[in-house]
């Protein structure tokens, strides 16, 4: 069973953030910049929220805001569960399940050493099955 500091070894820990009086706008073309769905929200040295292609559809477009104006502190979300290295890749795939999130921040003894994806813990359960699956018709044929 992998565990997500296997994860991030394998994807690497890069963690983009943005202040939290930067505009949408801003958020959005960094986003888009580096193919990104979610930016960490940081204010000083500390993590105050996130903001998503999600919260930006829901809170800015579907609301009238306009982004090039609207502080990424009005709509980020601040209230965002986050994994610990030590979890599972498929406990993590709970949490965010239930929760319907895509991204979830990762924090060890109050560090944050990375973001995690739904696509991420896709892939690596796939990369696990596939591996089994190799294993298995190895044993098999020989």
């Amino acid at each position: 069973m992998t565990n997500i500091r296997q994860l991030l070894r394998e994807k690497g820990g890069d963690v983009v953030g943005i202040g939290p009086e930067a505009t949408v706008f801003d958020a959005i073309r960094t986003m888009a910049d580096r193919n990104i769905g979610a930016l960490v929200v940081i204010e000083g040295r500390k993590v105050v929220g996130i903001i998503t292609e999600r919260i930006y559809a829901r809170e800015v477009v579907l609301k009238g805001r306009t982004s090039p104006v609207t502080p990424v502190r009005e709509v980020m979300d601040t209230d965002v569960p986050y994994a610990r290295p030590e979890q599972s890749v498929e406990e993590c795939m709970a949490v965010m399940t239930k929760t319907r999130l895509r991204h979830l921040p990762v924090f060890d003894q109050g560090e944050l050493v990375g973001l995690i994806s739904m696509g991420d813990l896709v892939n690596s359960i796939i990369g696990h099955q596939e591996f089994t699956i190799e294993q298995l018709i190895h044993y098999i044929q020989h």
